[in-house]
């Protein structure tokens, strides 16, 4: 759907777009000070890997909108065709069925992704890792949502006999994918929104467009400014109150750069009074128990910052924070202390956006 905005302000406001799905941590947000005309401005928006995307474009590029919204639809089936664990012919499921542990031939986007998540995976010491699917299954958490269960010791320790970032092999050229036990699964949910994220920024500045934001599923990256001439500023959701509450805790002006978020306090299960949240340890095979409620991550691709922010909640606070200032990563943390919570910055975080 295509919306283009060519009226005047009439209210000043503050914020101007809610993300769109419960599990999303980020908002976007307008801090204009004074009520102005708005130039042109080009809304699309539509539902892609099992979310919700938008992509605003503020400047006038090389094609008419409504090419362009199908542009945009037929990249992003292209990587859902690719890349879905929900879609049984997708590229990715069918990689998963097949229990050959001979070489494969894969597409360049599949190639990347999981050059990402193997590389990503090695520098933070296995707390990413693209081959978790079944323990995200075991648990209740995966495509084929059950009732959640803590699994037994048995059945969880044979579920992690098939995950581990040594699990497959990857070729340059040709493009290619081996695996190193037949019964391997990879899941790249932790990773391909914001790959889909990058892709659409560059399809925006080969049509001309310098001023855009793109979101898909609360994963960012804007370039440019909006149609009121101001930066991207994006807000980032927490809990308050010991987790009671959830509010904007900070804000951030994202310059031509991607931006995403991991939280463990909205998708979880109890069982006899223990809280087992959505992100799985793959190095333990069990779901976190640590303090860090959320992780904000800014980096040069929302790739990176997606499966970055993954990798941090899974690794937790203490540990997180080392790898991350070990990387020079841009990072905000959120952590539970006792009834509340408290943030915390890397520093390349705090150079990067200052003090906002």
């Amino acid at each position: 759907m295509i919306k283009i905005n060519q009226r005047p302000s009439i209210l000043c406001y503050l914020v101007t777009c809610i993300a769109y799905v419960s599990s999303t941590l980020l908002v976007v947000i307008s801090l204009g000070s004074g009520c102005e005309r708005h130039k042109s401005a080009v809304k699309i928006n539509g539902t892609t890997m099992g979310t919700q995307y938008a992509v605003t474009v503020a400047d006038r590029g090389k094609r008419d909108p409504g090419v362009l919204e199908g542009e945009i639809e037929t990249l992003l089936e292209v990587i859902n065709a690719t890349m879905s664990t929900y879609d049984p012919a997708s590229e990715l499921s069918r990689l998963n069925k097949n229990r050959t542990t001979a070489w494969i031939p894969i597409s360049e986007d599949l190639y990347t992704v999981l050059r990402t998540s193997v590389s990503v995976g090695i520098d933070s010491g296995g707390a990413f890792d693209a081959t978790v699917g079944p323990l995200v299954n075991l648990w209740g958490f995966g495509p084929d949502r059950g009732i959640p269960m803590v699994p037994g010791g048995d059945t969880l320790a044979k579920a992690r006999t098939r995950v581990g970032v040594d699990m497959f092999e990857l070729q340059e050229r040709p493009h290619a994918f081996r695996k190193r036990h037949p019964d391997v699964y990879v899941d790249l949910s932790g990773v391909a929104k914001g790959y889909a994220v990058d892709r659409v920024a560059t399809l925006l500045q080969s049509t001309g467009h310098i001023n855009y934001l793109v979101d898909i599923g609360g994963e960012f990256r804007a370039k440019g400014r909006n149609s009121k001439g101001q930066e991207w500023t994006i807000g980032i959701e927490g809990p308050v109150n010991g987790g009671r509450l959830i509010a904007i805790r900070r804000t951030i002006v994202l310059r031509n750069a991607g931006l995403a978020s991991s939280g463990n306090y909205r998708n979880y299960f109890e069982r006899d009074g223990v809280r087992y949240g959505h992100t799985i340890d793959p190095r333990t095979g069990a779901p976190v128990q640590h303090n860090l409620a959320a992780v904000t991550v800014l980096d040069e691709t929302a790739m990176l910052a997606d499966a970055w922010a993954t990798a941090l909640m899974s690794l937790g606070f203490q540990a997180g924070r080392r790898v991350a200032e070990e990387h020079d990563l841009s990072v905000y943390f959120i952590v539970t202390e006792g009834e509340g919570t408290r943030s915390y910055t890397t520093p390349a975080f705090d150079l990067a956006v200052g003090d906002r």
